[in-house]
């Protein structure tokens, strides 16, 4: 059994979209510009259970590591209430 694939013309719509459409160069930054290293510094803390429990599982959920989010949380906290 073989599948035939009929091809038609795109609308007109698509076809003058296509024809009139605009290059864009590709605008990602590579990979290595995407890891954002800041300075770090170790600490203890004491975080709620239930609170800790919740990262811990959003962050095997995702693949990444719990203190990074908390870590981000707190960044954006800081930017948003402290940061004047």
């Amino acid at each position: 059994m073989t599948n035939v694939i009929h091809y038609t013309n795109a609308p007109d719509d698509i076809q003058e979209a296509l024809a009139n459409g605009v290059r864009v160069d590709d605008f990602l930054p590579s990979p290595d510009k995407l890891i954002f290293k800041t300075e770090k510094e170790r600490i203890t803390i004491a975080i709620d259970k239930r609170s800790l429990d919740l990262f811990k599982r959003y962050a095997k959920q995702h693949d990444a590591k719990y203190q990074t989010l908390i870590n981000s949380v707190l960044g954006s906290y800081a930017d948003r209430f402290l940061v004047k």
